[in-house]
Order: structure tokens, then C-alpha cells, then sequence
């Protein structure tokens, strides 16, 4: 077998391989034989086929897949002897298939990009720590309480925050609008539903009164056939409800499965699931850190390949996420070309750390990682008993155990900060603590 190879972009290899008229002869000739075995010919005793009628009827057929499985089986037999790492399948294109001559064909495909992770010391982290304070845990409660408000009919007129039950009637030039009418919707003031104004011009009503609000709809309203126009919305309070937030109290606490403990029982149980939380948030921003600075530091070329097979990975989650009747190839992959890009870099930047430190997964930390979340259920045995029983979900935390590492090893030599914060910077997000 002769094999050349051309390097015509920088990931782009052009092999051409040729292999001898034997070898092809030799797949065919096996075929025939396979198929004279097993070959129902009207005539003929099973297996008693004259090989002359078997190469008549089959011979073409023969040849065609044998010719498929050599072109396979010499590829990766060149691969290996040029030592090349293709990334995706190639594109195979024949020179000369003529029975009886030499197998002639050029084999296109991207190899993975070769090289060696460095930058870790330029690298600068800001690291965070904050504790849980009482008073974290004293607003917690209050959210909480707020996530099980009640709503109970008050006789009295509506203020912020309340509940109104109405129906009401929107028209734009005096006609009524697709969509601008509705019967018995609960509406909470202060919310923020409806358009600027709405909620505004229903403070002060009572249930039974009709107010009629002449309202303005956003430039940048989402329906632009009613961006900017003026509107008259005719709306009827049916009920007026006002909120009761619930007592931290035994019933109160059964809602989060917490039974029989008491208020300081379920505030250490809170306090726990506030701590957990924070962990995972600093762990994530340093992390994200990381990997903000890999990418900056090992700028490398991205396989078509990768990025396509990436691409399509995420239009699948977009559909499974976002439902609706819709394939995911209909989605423009421009959509996810950047995000796909940014996934396929770190991964193989990541792998090359792995491969770079020959690191393992730590089997301790794996354990670690399972009981933490195992701690958040009721039974945290059998959730990780569960683990260790399923490979897919163990080798799953075993990767991100392996990030994990990966993140640890850039640590050692990254400019490093440590930064003492409020429990709520901590936890809100990245994007959110920029904007600030």
C-alpha cells in the first residue's frame, strides 16, 4: 500500500493511498464465496452453485462492497502509519476503480490541532469567600415566605402588591386587537405584566369599578404592529385580594419536607442549602475564570468538523428545551456557532491539560461531589448508592471532578486574588456583579 499525504490547510490533510489489485481481488473473491454459501438459486442444491453463476448474478455487487470495505480498512491502516488524528469522517474521493488495477482514491479530512497548553501564569483569578450571616439567613426566610404567599378578598381599595382579579378590553384606534382582551385574569400590582401604566391606573380601584386607562404601548414592543401606538384599555375589578405571607410555623416547613424540628431546625436546614449554594457559586466563578483565561492564552483552530457535530448537539438541546413543532436542523446555525466554538476550544484545551499533567479523576473528591448532592434529598444513601450503581451518571461526575483538577492545576500558577465578599455578591451572577 502506497500512501502520500498533503498538508492543504493548516488541519487539512490530503492523503492518497494506493493499494494493490490483489488485495481488492482477494475481498471480492471472499464475498463470492460468502455468498455462494448461503446463495437460494432456483436449480440449484444450497452451497452447490457453480462459483461461475454466483460471480454472474452477484459479481457486481460483490466488488462494489468490497471496494467500500478495503477504501475503510486501508484509511485507518494509513492514519495510524502516518500517525494522524483525524478529526470527523473523510470525504473519499476515487481515482481509479477498474477491476483488475491498483485501488486509487484521496481520502480529505481535518486532523485534531497539534499543541501545548501554556499562559497559566499570566492568567489572573479573583478569587471569592463569604460567609452565610445571620442576616442572609433572616432574608432567605423572608424570600421564602414570599415565594408561598396567599391571597385573601380584602374590602378595600387596591394597592401595590395585591391581587386583582379582572376582565378588561384594549382598543388601538378604536377598535379591539387580537390579544387585548382577556376575562377573569389575576393580576398582582407591581409585577410589572402589563404595559408601563396599567398596573398604575388600577391603584385606588375597588371590586365592582370599572376604569377605562389610556395608555401608550413601548417603541420597543414585541407585537410591532402595536409598537408606539396609543391604546384604551376598558378594565373591570372583579376582586381585590391582598397578600398573607405564611407563618414560620410546623405546616410552614413540612412544605420543604422538614418535619418536627422546629424554627431552628429548619433554619439550620436552610443554612445548609444557602452554604451549599455558595460553594458552587465561587466554585463556578473561579472556574469560569479559568477557563475565560485557557481561551485567551492558547488561541487554536477549531476542526469544521467538531464545530458542526457541536452545532447540531446544540440545536437538539435548543428543541428539547424549548419545544414547539419544529426539526433541529431548521435552526440557523449561526445561532450556535459562537457558543459551539467556545465548547469545542475548551474541550480540547482541556483534554490537553489532562493528557499535559496526566491527571486522574480523584476518586475522594468524586465521592465528595456525590454526597454533596446527595445531602439535598431526603435519603442521601440511596442517592449515592444510585450513583455508583449507573456508570453513565459515575463517569459524568468523574468529568467534572476531572475540570475540577484541571482548574486546580491553572491555580497553582495563575495570578491568584482572594477577595472577601457579601454572601449575595457571591452568589448573584457574572453577568450581574459586571454590570454593577
Amino acid at each position: 500500500m502506497q500512501v502520500s499525504v498533503e498538508n492543504t490547510t493548516a488541519l487539512e490533510r490530503r492523503m492518497s493511498i494506493t493499494v494493490p489489485a490483489e488485495r481488492i481481488e482477494t475481498a471480492v473473491n471472499k464475498r463470492l464465496q460468502q455468498t455462494a454459501q448461503k446463495a437460494k438459486i432456483a436449480g440449484f442444491r444450497p452451497g452447490k452453485v457453480p462459483m461461475s453463476e454466483i460471480k454472474r448474478r452477484f459479481g457486481a455487487d460483490a466488488r462494489q462492497d468490497a471496494v467500500g470495505d478495503v477504501i475503510q480498512a486501508s484509511f485507518y491502516e494509513a492514519v495510524v502509519e502516518q500517525k494522524l488524528n483525524p478529526a470527523g469522517s473523510p470525504s473519499i474521493e476515487p481515482k481509479s476503480l477498474e477491476a483488475g488495477k491498483d485501488l486509487e482514491y484521496v481520502a480529505v479530512f481535518e486532523v485534531f490541532p497539534e499543541f501545548t497548553v501554556a499562559g497559566f501564569e499570566g492568567i489572573e483569578i479573583e478569587r471569592l469567600s463569604a460567609e452565610v450571616a445571620d442576616a442572609d439567613l433572616d432574608n432567605m426566610l423572608e424570600i421564602l415566605r414570599k415565594q408561598n404567599t396567599r391571597f385573601e378578598v380584602a374590602d378595600r381599595a387596591a394597592q401595590n402588591e395585591d391581587q386583582l382579579n379582572i376582565d378588561f378590553v384594549g382598543k388601538v384606534d378604536g377598535e379591539v386587537f387580537a390579544g387585548g382582551s382577556a376575562k377573569g385574569t389575576q393580576l398582582v400590582l407591581g409585577s410589572n405584566r402589563m404595559i408601563p401604566g396599567f398596573e398604575d391606573g388600577l391603584v385606588g380601584a375597588k371590586a365592582g369599578e370599572e376604569r377605562v386607562l389610556n395608555l401608550t404601548f413601548p417603541a420597543d414592543y414585541q407585537n410591532l404592529d402595536l409598537a408606539g401606538k396609543a391604546a384604551e384599555f376598558t378594565v373591570t375589578v372583579n376582586s381585590v385580594s391582598e397578600p398573607k405571607l405564611p407563618e414560620l410555623n410546623e405546616e410552614f416547613f413540612a412544605q420543604f419536607g422538614i418535619k418536627e424540628t422546629g424554627i431552628e431546625g429548619f433554619r439550620t436546614e436552610v443554612r445548609k442549602n444557602m452554604e451549599r449554594e455558595l460553594r458552587q457559586a465561587i466554585k463556578s466563578k473561579v472556574k469560569n475564570q479559568v477557563m475565560d483565561g485557557l481561551l485567551a492564552s492558547n488561541p487554536i483552530e477549531v476542526p469544521k468538523a467538531l464545530l458542526s457535530n457541536e452545532v447540531d448537539r446544540l440545536r437538539v438541546q435548543a428543541v428539547q428545551q424549548f419545544g414547539g413543532n419544529i426539526k433541529p436542523d431548521q435552526l440557523p446555525a449561526e445561532l450556535f456557532e459562537e457558543q459551539a466554538k467556545r465548547r469545542v476550544v475548551l474541550g480540547l484545551i482541556v483534554a490537553e491539560v489532562v493528557k499535559q499533567f496526566d491527571l486522574k479523576p480523584d476518586e475522594d473528591r468524586v465521592r465528595e461531589m456525590i454526597q454533596e448532592m446527595a445531602s439535598a434529598y431526603q435519603e442521601p444513601e440511596q442517592v449515592v448508592a444510585w450513583y455508583y450503581k449507573n456508570d453513565q451518571q459515575l463517569n459524568e461526575v468523574r468529568s467534572v471532578v476531572l475540570e475540577e483538577q484541571v482548574v486546580d492545576t491553572v491555580l497553582q500558577k495563575a495570578k491568584v486574588t482572594d477577595k472577601a465578599v457579601s454572601y449575595e455578591e457571591a452568589v448573584k451572577p457574572a453577568e450581574a456583579a459586571q454590570a454593577d
